[in-house]
């Protein structure tokens, strides 16, 4: 009877064992000395984790270019968040392939020296922000939450987690985590003609949005710092283009000869950013030895 208790006793245990192994676990510290740079990702079974990015580009301050106004404001807030001084969420948005991303990995290269950390959180995994937060509140260093390309849908959940990390709510706040989204809108949930209609005239002339138009621009407004990016001119795409390939090694005279070639590859993608500017020095260079 006491080895049949026993056997049962271990069926149990090892019945315990396996459910366990597959019901979400709380999302654990990783290793922080390994990497400078996490990624937040959700595994089968609904398990998250924190994923090191062991191989972040180079690309430094120096290399990003007609985008100072936007650097020199981003650069100093995160200045002053790893000074410990106040700072803000921000918030960057524009055109297509000008620099959003590539600056925020940028600050990230020039300031981890000084203990600058950065987490890359999906828009779906939003929800869980409050849980990322816990993990890293005591920590000596200052993290970046970065959700690259944010915009929401009606109804999508991350919406409400991301809102209350922005307002610092007794959940959430802490001093040693800013936000740092990038989104090619300003309003991050979708307009439509109709709303215009909710908008309302004071006697006096003044124009107030209504309650819905209110919703969908209050998550904007909760980033406190906004950075706005606009497409090259003509000028400023080769300056970029001349940059990258200059970086890629091709002498002073190969990138003047590049400059019409450069004119068609942009024509061809219908744009001038910054991003058609790096695949084309990619490619001559390549093509021209660099």
């Amino acid at each position: 009877m006491n080895q049949n208790f026993e056997n049962l006793l271990l069926r149990a245990e090892q019945l315990i064992s396996r459910i366990e192994s597959v019901l979400p676990q709380p999302l654990s510290a990783p290793d922080w000395s390994v990497a400078v740079a996490w990624r937040y990702r959700k595994r089968s079974g609904g398990h998250a984790v924190l994923e090191p990015v062991r191989h972040i580009g180079s690309m430094g301050l120096h290399d990003l270019k007609e985008i100072d106004g936007q650097k020199e404001k981003i650069q100093r807030n995160t200045q002053q968040f790893v000074d410990g001084r106040s700072a803000n969420n921000v918030l960057l948005t524009g055109a297509r392939g000008t620099g959003k991303s590539s600056l925020i990995k940028a600050c990230l290269n020039a300031f981890a020296p000084q203990g600058l950390r950065l987490i890359e959180v999906d828009k779906a995994d939003l929800v869980d922000l409050p849980d990322i937060v816990e993990v890293v509140a005591n920590r000596p260093e200052k993290f970046i939450v970065f959700c690259d390309d944010l915009s929401f849908e009606e109804g999508e959940p991350g919406y409400k987690a991301l809102k209350s990390v922005l307002d610092g709510s007794v959940a959430a706040a802490t001093p040693n985590v800013l936000v740092y989204a990038t989104s090619n809108r300003r309003h991050l949930l979708p307009e439509y003609m109709a709303e215009n209609l909710t908008y309302s005239r004071t006697p006096d002339g003044e124009v107030h949005p209504g309650e819905v138009v209110e919703e969908k621009i209050s998550l904007s407004e909760r980033f406190g710092l906004w950075v706005s990016f606009y497409p090259f001119s003509q000028d400023e795409y080769l300056t970029i283009v001349a940059q990258w390939l200059s970086a890629l090694k091709v002498d002073a005279a190969t990138i003047a000869a590049a400059r019409p070639e450069a004119l068609i590859w942009a024509l061809e993608r219908g744009s001038r950013s910054g991003r058609v500017a790096y695949q084309f020095a990619r490619d001559y260079a390549g093509r021209h030895g660099g």
